[in-house]
């Protein structure tokens, strides 16, 4: 068919290099007028090459050309300790996300989306709004669980993602973190083992440290995720008190478990009755594909404690976060309550008035693309401007990079260095808790692209070199 051979000649172009990596294909009509087809054919390719992986479509900005096959190696499978370890030392996050503050300081450092990535004039609508129409609800506490409309939206959301959740179940919080924080102090004590990826979250990290438990790590393939294996062997091998794990697009390798791998998480977790602590606040950020099911929703026993947020999707700003307990919601909001009283009301009914609108899911496929060619531009000028043989993640979804480094570089010595200079990243020895990865960092991809990031991108290359 026409549209078929007008894409197989774009995708001859596209491997050529002449239509490159995240740059925007000629609009239809151009493509129309270029090729002498109607613009039907041209939106058909370009549909085709979309399907074939090759394009991404932008709201409003037309198709643009996916990242290609990667040359760089993913990185390495690392060994871990087969010993719990108490967590210590993450107090280093905070000089970290001071930086994030500082408006000279281009920041890599933390998973923090420049404004330009965020639907701004949608949240400051949704503000105007609510103070307008709610002004006297707006300035009164709204005491746990949560706002009654942000509860069923969030409820409503669970159910197209097949969770059986309702408003009743779910609890709003400060962050995702902090949900992560209520739902362990439900189900452990000081003292007891919590088993983590390898590499993992710092946030997480912080958590355990705070509640005095130790942190039992598994390693990640960077294609398939946490190893099923050595789950079971630490699930048989101590008294595992609970999981944390980033099942959907983790933090910082990005990868992703198939729905076969979720559900023999899962009765894995059954076999041996211990609770999962599911962090899902990147699985509305798939790369390319549809979103992925978080593990709660084959979850029928209230074994899987479900945590999220908007941070990473409207504004980090807000502080607003939920948690739907697999058991005793009552004592989860007492948890929430003694913690911080009540979260900020105005920012609740704000994200209830967002997702009230059928136009939330649009703002996510835009923010998606987005971050997809955020994400692929940052790891063309990592491959070009770092050493030979960096190895780099390839995530499915977010919009962070895991690098690898090669020889016996220490990111953690060069990080002051690197500050200084006006750049930061985050270095890998903060991602666990025996401090491995001292050769890796993390590189948040969602930043405004800039000579300011060039510059930094080049500082970094010299400082690793």
């Amino acid at each position: 068919m026409l549209y078929r051979e007008l894409a197989n000649h774009l995708q001859t172009l596209i491997e050529d290099g002449v239509y490159p990596a995240a740059k925007a294909l000629p609009g239809v009509r151009k493509l129309s007028q270029q090729h002498k087809v109607s613009v039907s054919t041209a939106v058909n390719a370009c549909q085709e090459l979309e399907r074939r992986g090759l394009l991404q479509a932008k709201p409003r900005s037309g198709y643009f050309v996916c990242q290609a096959a990667p040359k760089h190696k993913p990185p390495r499978i690392r060994s871990v300790s087969k010993t719990p370890r108490p967590v210590s030392g993450q107090e280093r996050v905070l000089q970290l996300v001071q930086a994030a503050n500082n408006p000279k300081m281009v920041n890599l450092g933390t998973a923090i989306p420049a404004a330009d990535f965020l639907p701004v004039n949608v949240i400051e609508k949704a503000f105007r709004q609510v103070w307008r129409e709610q002004r006297k609800r707006c300035v009164g506490y709204e005491f746990p669980p949560g706002a009654p409309e942000l509860r069923t939206h969030i409820a409503r959301h669970l159910a197209s993602l097949q969770c059986r959740v309702s408003p009743e179940q779910v609890l709003i919080t400060n962050s995702c973190q902090e949900s992560i924080a209520i739902a362990l102090k439900q189900i452990t004590r000081p003292g007891d083992i919590v088993v983590l990826e390898s590499p993992t979250y710092y946030g997480l990290l912080q958590v355990v440290e705070q509640l005095g438990l130790k942190a039992l790590e598994i390693p990640t393939d960077p294609a398939e995720g946490l190893s099923l294996g050595a789950l079971e062997l630490a699930l048989e091998s101590w008294p595992v008190a609970a999981c944390v794990f980033v099942p959907s697009f983790s933090n910082p390798m990005g990868t992703c478990l198939s729905d076969e791998r979720k559900k023999e998480l899962l009765r894995l977790l059954e076999k041996h009755n211990v609770p999962l602590v599911e962090d899902d606040i990147y699985g509305e950020l798939p790369l390319n594909g549809a979103r992925p099911r978080p593990v709660k929703s084959w979850d029928t026993k209230g074994l899987v404690y479900y945590c999220s947020s908007s941070s990473k999707t409207l504004a980090a700003g807000l502080r607003v976060g939920w948690l739907v307990p697999g058991k005793n919601i009552q004592r989860a909001e007492y948890l929430q309550f003694i913690n911080t009283v009540s979260v900020n009301t105005p920012a609740q009914l704000a994200l209830a008035e967002v997702l009230d609108k059928s136009r939330y899911q649009r703002l996510i496929r835009s923010m998606c693309s987005d971050y997809s060619l955020a994400v692929a531009r940052m790891t063309e000028r990592v491959s070009q401007l770092f050493p030979p043989d960096t190895r780099i993640s390839r995530p499915a979804g977010g919009f962070v990079l895991w690098v690898e480094l090669p020889g016996k570089i220490n990111t953690s010595e060069r990080l002051q260095s690197a500050m200084e200079a006006g750049v930061s990243f985050a270095p890998g020895s903060l991602f666990s808790a025996t401090e491995k990865f001292g050769n890796c960092l993390r590189l948040n991809c969602a930043v405004k692209w800039d000579a300011r990031v060039e510059r930094g991108l080049l500082t970094l290359a010299k400082l690793f070199s």
